[in-house]
Parts: structure tokens; sequence; C-alpha cells
């Protein structure tokens, strides 16, 4: 995980009302310095600031192009915190969340996503249609940095994100375990609405400009596609993230657990 250059090498930056409401909720305890911008009279802030200050966390007032510095310019909405890192899960998690499973589970793999922004949404569509994980290769992938936490909404609170070495075995061992893989190509054949998704699936999606690699789409158990109105070459990567989950939650039944 890629950290702000302004935070210590075992501190993140995360900002944002979203952001930091969810790391309250699901992490307070990694939270470690909080700041909220001086002479704004904001009702959210003013509750973030007091939940802060319920679970011990010391709230200082700043001006505002401090905490512009400490976001290195992002949307901060007027409130900063400093947090333990977490770094992403691995394959040994990965595994046991595989072997230890009691009902089916949605996946959600992305191979070769290079935009923070596009994995942040990408884990809140994991987040809102029940998937228990998001998977990326360690490398050639967007690290999880403050702007992409941002974009997530709260997911990184509740979605596990799991940084694997190698994303062709890692597909090997889900399909080992008997769960589906699939890949989604706009120049699939079969739609997505039209499969029949009845047991543990990870739905994999390639890169925004190149798609999944070789190796990853011939892990693949089947390709399928959004199918869309003519004329449209391709949906933005979440989007199509989001679109794809809903159709496997619906079936698998994600949103019922």
């Amino acid at each position: 995980m890629q950290l702000n250059r302004k935070a210590r090498s075992n501190r993140e930056i995360v900002y944002g009302i979203n952001s930091v409401s969810a790391a309250i909720e699901g992490e307070v305890e990694k939270i470690t310095a909080a700041w909220v911008v001086k002479g704004r009279e904001d009702k959210r802030i003013v509750e973030l600031e007091n939940r802060l200050l319920e679970n011990g966390i010391h709230v200082q007032q700043a001006l505002r192009h401090f905490l512009d510095e400490k976001t290195e310019g992002g949307v901060h909405q007027g409130i900063v915190i400093e947090m333990q890192a977490t770094p992403p899960r691995d394959e040994h998690f990965l595994e046991d969340l595989v072997e230890n499973a009691t009902r089916p589970l949605l996946y959600v793999v992305l191979d070769g996503i290079t935009d923070p922004r596009n994995l942040g949404a990408c884990m809140r569509s994991a987040w809102a249609f029940g998937a228990c994980c998001v998977i990326v290769p360690k490398d050639k992938s967007a690290p999880f940095s403050p702007v992409a936490r941002k974009t997530a909404s709260g997911a990184a609170a509740v979605v596990p994100l799991v940084a694997v070495t190698n994303l062709s075995r890692t597909l090997t061992m889900l399909s080992d375990h008997e769960v589906e893989v699939v890949g989604l190509a706009g120049e699939a054949q079969s739609e997505i609405g039209a499969y029949q998704f009845t047991r543990s699936t990870a739905v994999v999606l390639g890169s925004e400009e190149s798609g999944m690699r070789r190796l990853t789409r011939e892990k693949c158990t089947s390709i399928v596609k959004i199918p869309m109105a003519q004329g449209v070459e391709s949906l933005n990567v979440s989007v199509a993230c989001g679109v794809a989950l809903y159709e496997v939650s619906k079936q698998l039944g994600s949103l019922q657990e």
C-alpha cells in the first residue's frame, strides 16, 4: 500500500467526511491524530469531531492550507485523520477465506487497474454488492492511496483488499476450490445476464486500456459481456464492475446474508 508522502512510513492519511466516518466506525483504534479546518461551521464535521473526542482522540484546529498540504491537494472537506497503515492481505488470508466458506462467496479480481479512483470505486461496488474481498496483483496495480480510500467511501473498513504475487496462480487456486472464475470482456459472445451463477464466483476485470492479460483470460472458466446499446464501445471499468457485481450478487443472494 502506498502511503501519503506527508505521513510517516507506518501511517496513512485519510480525508473526507465519508472516509473519516467509516474509519471511526470500523477502525477507530487505528486513528492516531485528527485535524478539522478552523472556522468552518458544518454539522457533519462537528458530529465527526464529537465522535473522535468520545473515543479519546484529540482533534486539532488547522488552517485550510495545512489540510491542503497534508492531503496533497485532495478534496478533504475540512477533516483529515492519520491512521496506522493497514497493509493488504495476502494469499494465506485468501486461502483461509476460500477453504472456510460455508456459503457461495463473491470475489472481485482486478487485473492491472492502475487508476486509484477506479480501484476505490470498484471496492465501493464490492461492498455494495456483498463481495467478500477484492483481489489485485502486487505489481502493475494502483496503490491503495488516500485517493483510492476516499473514492471507496468507507469500503476499505469493510472489504479486505488482497494483494497476490501471482494472479494466474491465484485464479488456479480459486478454480481448484470450485470457484467459478468469470472474466468480463466486451468481445465475449455470452451475456452476463444469461449466465447461471450458482456457486462461489470470482468476477475478473481487466485494465482500463487493454483488458485482461492473456494468462488471466486463460484461467477464466467463462468469458461474458455486458450488453450495451449500439454505438457504445465500452464502459469505465468501475461502472462495468458495478453492473457485473449486481447481476452476480442477485443470483447468488449475496445481499441477503
